[in-house]
């Protein structure tokens, strides 16, 4: 026997228990329905659906549909069945309570008298989705003259609110009873049907109208009015559904919230996809409309087309990334986001990943970041500054400076001598065309999105996916969301490492140091001078420490300022003294004297 005819035999068992005169059809059981008589009908076939590689295996329905078709727990509770002999059954599951005062009043009234006004012209109207009248009973739809009326009975049997809509034309629409159970996640149509597939597969559809075609071919469903009540759905609801097959109309704003609501069901949810060129709005009833006699066909194709909705991304799209991730780091633009600086690139690379770089107050660091950040910007590479120390007039004037080598108090003065003049006006001009690509950012309300939104932007400017951040300083980000300090910075560090994966963004972020009792930084650097944070030493691919040689307090004239580079923690690196830095000032720059220690 081929897959195709493969029985669930445990379900196969329990149903042949209980369904007289049973005989397998393929892979379908029919046998006398066990609930007819009791139901006052004439007795009748029962079907159950027992392929093996079927999402709705043990899904049973009467062809007199004397009762709503359900799965097996649902079976067991309609016939009086210990629930232990049904197939999977968990007896420490805990049911759904729904915490809902129900009024005293109802419309059950109303409902029956709109069902007894069915016009043939409304039945024709169905008629022509594929939706009969036996259908149209079940659910228990009716007619008040004008509207549709479809009622949205509770789990406990009652109706206290009808979405009444007009006939071909549905933006005609409003809700007759009680408002409230037309919002806050009551707004569900067939509710009932969730406890009726428990451990099976059951549909969540748009609209009314078009579970009503599902229901017609045999499928258990749920509607919700439109897409967008889905997201006041409590989702505990289908804890104990395997599938839930999600079939929203043709809309970027209907599939947005099925994939909303799907990241909330998780795996067990599964997408149909329309075709990209159904106009917008198209639905099951317009399929349906459109060919009656394949509806059932092109359903099928679309359930068995369908994806659960995963967090993880596809094989094959994981291994293209990879390939396009080792593609762009032999890019040009990758290599770009080299530093230029021999030792320092040959001890960590480039400034690639998250890099932070710590160092007492008044050595240097800014100073040091503004070069790497500028330099790399005159390779024409996207670089944002999010500066809180300097102000962007000291940025560009000390860049100013080091391009030129003219103090930036001369420069101000304007007291130059023409070679001067002529090497300011060429570096006023590389700076100019510096700034397409480097951008000063000052907002102290910068947040984790304002942050990709930058990103994106200076990407579509510059037409460069690689692209630096510099933060100047990780201790002056804002933290208002956050009682502590330590807190804030650690969950700042965890924003920016995930940028940092989601967008392949390269961070120099510059941090602040614990002093130690003496008042120095003396001795050999290590993590525990990184000052209110605990996670650098997690988050970080590289972190560095760049400490003077020199007195930042008491600077004596003439002076050599050098600083030693230490690399104390990498992902890939061995730690240790990367290289020295003198600070050429009064020009704003550094120059590495010194290769790396072996």
């Amino acid at each position: 026997m081929g897959w195709a005819m493969e029985l669930n035999e445990k379900l196969a068992d329990f149903y042949r228990k209980h369904i007289s005169e049973s005989k397998l059809d393929g892979t379908i059981l029919k046998g006398s329905c066990p609930f007819c008589q009791s139901k006052g009908k004439n007795e009748s076939l029962i079907w159950v659906y027992l392929g093996a590689r079927s999402y709705f295996a043990g899904y049973f329905r009467c062809q007199n549909r004397c009762v709503p078709g359900g799965f097996a727990l649902h079976f067991a509770r309609l016939g009086s069945i210990d629930p232990d002999t049904v197939p999977g059954y968990d007896p420490d599951r805990e049911p759904y309570v729904q915490s809902q005062k129900f009024p005293a009043s109802t419309i059950n009234a109303d409902i029956r008298s709109y069902g007894d006004k069915l016009t043939p012209n409304i039945e024709t109207y169905f008629a022509r989705i594929g939706v009969s009248s036996a259908t149209l009973q079940e659910l228990n739809i009716g007619y008040n003259g004008r509207y549709v009326v479809y009622p949205y009975v509770m789990r406990n049997g009652n109706c206290y609110t009808a979405h009444c809509i007009m006939p071909d034309n549905e933006t005609e629409q409003f809700w007759h009873g009680e408002q409230t159970f037309a919002t806050n996640g009551l707004q569900i149509f067939n509710i009932n049907d969730i406890d009726h597939c428990e451990d099976g597969a059951m549909f969540l559809v748009e609209g009314e109208q078009n579970l009503l075609c599902l229901r017609d071919l045999g499928f258990p469903g749920i509607a919700v009015p439109r897409a967008t009540d889905l997201k006041s759905i409590d989702i505990r609801q289908f804890d104990y559904i395997r599938t839930v097959f999600l079939v929203m109309n043709q809309s970027p704003e209907s599939i947005e919230a099925a994939r909303t609501f799907a990241e909330q069901v998780g795996f067990k949810a599964r997408l149909l996809q329309w075709p990209s060129q159904k106009k917008r709005g198209y639905n099951l009833a317009q399929l349906a409309a459109e060919d009656l006699d394949s509806f059932k066909t092109e359903v099928t194709k679309m359930v068995n087309g369908s994806k659960a909705f995963s967090p993880f991304r596809s094989p094959s799209h994981e291994y293209d990334l990879f390939l396009g991730n080792i593609e762009r780091q032999q890019s040009e633009s990758y290599k770009a986001l080299r530093t230029g600086l021999d030792s320092y690139d040959a001890a960590v690379g480039g400034i690639y990943g998250l890099n932070i770089m710590g160092g007492p107050p008044k050595t240097g660091k800014s100073c040091l970041g503004i070069q790497l950040g500028t330099e790399i910007a005159r390779k024409k590479m996207g670089v944002l500054y999010y500066d809180f120390e300097n102000g962007t007039q000291k940025i560009y004037q000390r860049t100013l400076a080091r391009l030129c080598r003219i103090p930036v108090s001369q420069i101000v003065a304007a007291d130059l001598e023409a070679d001067e003049k002529n090497r300011l006006e060429s570096a006023q001009d590389e700076l100019q065309k510096m700034l397409q690509f480097f951008r000063v950012v000052n907002d102290r309300q910068i947040n984790p999105v304002m942050m990709r939104r930058h990103i994106d932007f200076l990407r579509h400017e510059t037409r460069r996916d690689d692209t630096l951040v510099i933060i100047d300083s990780l201790h002056k980000l804002p933290f208002k969301n956050f009682s502590e300090r330590r807190t804030g910075i650690n969950a700042w560090l965890r924003e920016l490492e995930s940028i940092r994966d989601e967008l392949q963004v390269g961070f120099l972020i510059i941090s602040e140091l614990t002093r130690q009792e003496s008042g120095r930084y003396d001795g050999v650097p290590h993590m525990g001078l990184f000052k209110d944070s605990s996670d650098i030493e997690y988050t970080a691919d590289n972190a560095m420490i760049f400490l003077p040689e020199w007195d930042p307090v008491e600077v004596k004239t003439g002076t050599e300022r050098l600083n030693s580079l230490w690399l104390v923690a990498s992902r890939e690196h061995s730690p240790g003294l990367i290289a020295k830095y003198r600070l050429d000032f009064p020009y704003w720059g550094f120059t590495e004297i010194e290769e790396q220690q072996n």
